[in-house]
């Protein structure tokens, strides 16, 4: 993911979300996995490498999977704005950390870990390996003896209307948007569901679209935004300020340009238009 801040809480840390996204991708929308049935575990996992220094790895985000009391499986989500080459063996290091925390606390039975990766690009597939084997070039002979790693993407702006109808979280609103972003690049949101998780939903946009527009909107200016329909008014507006701004510093500049003609300094023009000292102007 890469901007995320470890310090904010992402869209799939909610309970609600994460249960919502396991049983829409993994289950086809069967309720299998409930959001009280899951807990938080920690995404950082220490190793000690060949220079005796330890390192750590980072997770977007993981959980224990528990029902009645019987943890039945590790769960981590990882998000990808980009196709990243080498995923598959970012995966095997995060899901090897977890099988090997496993073992440091002596359970009598090992859970198992399943990462998927969800890929919001929206202007080509995920063409990049999905195992390791597909990534390393294996002399003649050592191909049956090398184990293969298979990572889970799940590509987001390419699912199909049934899979989409499958969520009932704000992941709904988030797949419809990149679905309808991938179809349309000046796509305006129009979708007037209810949005539960209005800050987190702002940032993942942001950071997946790298559209910083939604990132003025977070905070108080999120007042008064509930659905998606909100947010294209909010970002109408911001349009609409940008272009005021610009329009008055075109008419500063002109109004500058003016005062130079009539014979006056650089320093008393930019001081009478208040426009900022490093910005280049011609006379």
């Amino acid at each position: 993911m890469g901007e995320k801040d470890i310090t904010e809480k992402i869209l799939e840390d909610y309970n609600d979300v994460f249960a919502d996204i396991i049983n829409g991708l993994l289950f086809q929308g069967e309720q299998r996995v409930l959001p009280e049935a899951l807990e938080n575990i920690s995404v950082h996992s220490q190793y000690k490498a060949d220079d005796e220094k330890m390192h750590e790895l980072e997770r977007d985000v993981a959980k224990y999977w528990k029902e009645k009391e019987v943890q039945l499986a590790v769960c981590g989500i990882e998000n990808q704005s980009r196709i990243e080459k080498n995923m598959p063996f970012r995966i095997i290091g995060y899901d090897g950390a977890a099988y090997r925390s496993q073992l440091q606390q002596e359970r009598s039975k090992i859970l198992p870990v399943v990462t998927i990766v969800l890929y919001f690009g929206t202007d080509r597939h995920w063409r990049s390996g999905k195992n390791i084997k597909s990534l390393m070039e294996i002399p003649t002979g050592l191909d049956e003896f090398v184990s293969d790693y298979q990572i889970k993407v799940f590509e987001i702006a390419w699912l199909s209307e049934e899979q989409i109808s499958y969520f009932q979280s704000d992941f709904r609103i988030v797949a419809n948007f990149f679905v309808n972003k991938r179809k349309n690049k000046n796509y305006i949101p129009d979708d007037p569901t209810e949005i539960q998780h209005v800050d987190e939903v702002l940032k993942l946009l942001q950071v997946m679209t790298g559209d910083a527009r939604y990132k003025r909107i977070f905070g108080k200016k999120k007042e008064g935004v509930h659905s998606m329909c909100d947010v294209a008014e909010r970002l109408e507006k911001i349009g609409w300020e940008k272009g005021q701004m610009e329009g008055q510093i075109e008419g500063k500049i002109l109004v500058y340009k003016n005062l130079r003609r009539e014979g006056f300094d650089e320093k008393e023009a930019r001081r009478l238009t208040e426009l900022p000292e490093d910005m280049t102007l011609e006379q």
